[in-house]
């Protein structure tokens, strides 16, 4: 989709309802759904992080930005991401946070991005993180200058790509809470995108197609 094309459904997108867990499930392996159901949060203080789902124009075509985490020692190292990462005390809103990370992370300032709205949250069990979404865009093409500490790469996903059902497909893999189970993941060239953060593509999924 061509990105003045797509700039034309901003308001519609800020509007829409969010599908929240409907869309989440729908990249959850039955185990987790079972385990997320029994989780008894009023037990639970979860840390508090948030992340950006930045969408900007490439050669005048929509794209969405995602980073490959470092390999380090870690539950997530070397995953895929959306550039962001936890509260600090001096940050103002979980927003803030978000827009922060991604500087530190990929280079690109907080006064070149436009936040759009909030996504539904994500509980992360194994590191009892609540990742707190926010959708945003950028009018220019970027540059991106990597966190040589916490990124290996900006992978930068054409919209159609993301939009194409051909991306979603199920894996053999074992993960915190199972072993050998089949996994929803999104697969972007060589890269997989599974849990969290596949949960979080689900929703903005589904609100596109709802709306472009």
């Amino acid at each position: 989709m061509d990105f003045s094309d797509f700039l034309k459904y901003v308001p519609k997108i800020a509007k829409e309802s969010l599908p929240a867990t409907i869309a989440h499930a729908k990249m959850i392996p039955p185990e987790r759904i079972e385990l997320l159901n029994n989780q008894d949060f009023s037990q639970i203080i979860p840390k508090k992080a948030a992340v950006l789902m930045l969408l900007y124009p490439k050669n005048n075509i929509t794209h969405l930005a995602l980073i490959v985490r470092n390999s380090y020692p870690g539950i997530h190292a070397s995953q895929i991401a959306f550039p962001g990462g936890k509260v600090e005390d001096f940050d103002l809103s979980l927003s803030e946070t978000a827009l922060r990370e991604t500087h530190e992370e990929i280079g690109v300032a907080a006064k070149k991005v436009t936040l759009i709205r909030a996504f539904t949250e994500v509980y992360i069990p194994p590191s009892n993180f609540l990742v707190s979404p926010f959708l945003g865009f950028a009018e220019e093409e970027l540059s991106f200058t990597l966190s040589p500490d916490e990124v290996d790469e900006v992978i930068e996903l054409p919209l159609y790509q993301f939009l194409d059902e051909k991306i979603v497909i199920t894996v053999n893999m074992s993960t915190s809470y199972a072993s050998n189970i089949q996994v929803p993941a999104f697969q972007i060239n060589e890269h997989l995108v599974w849990g969290a953060t596949a949960m979080m593509m689900s929703e903005l999924k589904e609100i596109l197609k709802k709306v472009l």
